[in-house]
């Protein structure tokens, strides 16, 4: 009796399918059968995708394979299918802001595609992507190009996404209010403590002491400069062009006493005159954008005093994959963080020898997986402080959108795909950097 049952069930749930497949549209069929061809051409790893009615296709790795990645999409509507055809990445993406797919973790889906990244039509970056998806991706890279960073345009794209609150950002970074990858020198310290050790890093590398004149482009919140100025008596000059940051790093710097040694700027990097014996920028030159990348060391060249040295912390992606990214669109600079773009070594390098530079690498030390780390833990305290979000007037949508951005860049830095890097550039014949060494030897 229970045999004839479960059969009865299973034939009532079978009759169900294909009642569903059959009411399709004819658009529709044809939307859904370019997307499941486009993801049977992905070999590695293991997907397993649901459909709206309940029919279940896995994609990759057999299930019975040990798959280094296993992913789950549990798809809601119809619409979902035609959003990948059209807009590719950023219609998964989208598709996702809106309901239209589920999933238990969003960084295994990206993570998942990263692995087949050279069959993936639905990201950038692989060069041979599947030409029928992302058909109107064309509007999206308008729009980005429209964003590009001249100085009216800056101050927009910056506004976009660090004037959005300084309450939602208190909500998951530390009480530092550092918004740029930690430095964990032991996996089991505190978000808080391995902030303060990226600062710690960077000082150490940029030789401060008592007296530097310092300046800091894309200064934040005040962190970087209030630990500077506290730890090494530096005379720091900040710029940031975002009106929340300036406002909250003043208060700051007033409230910790440190106003005689720290003067903060609403000014974009341009703009800046003086002479400093050292520049640090904190992943600020991912917002500089192709176009000003000379422009940018053209300053930092002329800022810096004849002995100085420059300190970068910046997200990287291969040169290999440079112009690829530069001549598409992504989720992150339609939806976070417009005008951005991934920098390369070599890129960075061509932009120094354009403008006659003779700075060069002294150090440079990578930290993508601090950065993989630093993503989970805001992650992990972005979901706990759900409530208090929607607080803050954010809908649905835009926790939607936050959560995909946050698992979208852990997965990025997870899988090795970006990494972010600090680097130390200084000029010929500094002997500032091993002056003790050298009067020795030379005695």
């Amino acid at each position: 009796m229970k045999g004839n049952k479960m059969a009865s069930l299973k034939l009532e749930i079978e009759n169900k399918e294909t009642t569903a497949r059959t009411s399709l549209t004819v658009a529709q069929k044809f939307w859904r059968k370019i997307v499941l061809a486009a993801l049977g051409a992905m070999t590695e790893g293991r997907l397993k995708l649901t459909l709206p009615e309940g029919q279940v296709i896995w994609f990759g790795q057999s299930q019975q394979a040990d798959a280094s990645i296993c992913a789950e999409i549990d798809v809601r509507s119809e619409a979902f299918f035609r959003r990948l055809v059209v807009y590719g990445h950023i219609g998964l993406s989208e598709a996702y802001m809106d309901g239209q797919w589920q999933t238990n973790d969003v960084a295994s889906v990206i993570a998942w595609a990263l692995l087949n990244i050279s069959q993936c039509p639905l990201l950038e970056g692989n060069g041979k992507k599947f030409q029928i998806v992302n058909l109107l991706g064309t509007g999206n890279q308008l729009l980005h190009l429209l964003r590009h960073n001249n100085e009216s345009n800056s101050r927009k794209n910056i506004a976009y996404h660090y004037d959005l609150s300084n309450d939602l950002f208190k909500l998951f970074l530390d009480d530092s209010m550092t918004y740029s990858s930690a430095y964990f020198k032991d996996w089991s310290i505190g978000l808080r403590e391995a902030q303060a050790a990226k600062y710690e890093n960077l000082c150490r590398k940029l030789a401060l002491k008592e007296g530097d004149r310092v300046l800091e482009i894309g200064c934040g919140w005040g962190g970087f400069a209030q630990y500077a100025a506290t730890n090494y008596g530096c005379h720091i000059t900040g710029v940031t062009i975002s009106q929340e940051q300036y406002d909250y790093a003043v208060a700051r710097i007033k409230k910790a006493g440190l106003s005689h040694k720290v003067e903060l700027r609403l000014q974009d990097y341009r703009k800046i005159t003086g002479q400093f014996d050292k520049i640090v920028s904190i992943e600020m030159i991912e917002a500089v954008g192709h176009e000003y990348l000379d422009i940018f060391f053209q300053q930092c060249d002329r800022l810096l005093a004849k002995d100085g040295l420059l300190a970068l912390q910046m997200i990287t992606c291969p040169d290999s994959r440079y112009d690829l990214l530069r001549e598409n669109t992504d989720f992150i600079q339609k939806h976070i963080f417009p005008g951005s773009l991934l920098l390369s070594h070599r890129r960075v390098s061509e932009a120094m020898k354009r403008c006659q530079s003779d700075l060069f690498v002294h150090d440079l030390e990578d930290m993508g997986n601090h950065y993989a780390k630093t993503l989970g833990l805001w992650q992990e305290r972005f979901e706990a402080q759900l409530p208090a979000v929607e607080a803050l007037g954010f809908d649905q949508i835009f926790v939607r959108k936050w959560r995909y951005y946050l698992s979208y860049c852990f997965a990025a830095f997870a899988m090795r795909n970006i990494t972010v890097v600090q680097t130390i550039y200084t000029r010929p014949n500094n002997l500032n950097l091993s002056r003790s060494e050298l009067l020795n030897r030379f005695a």
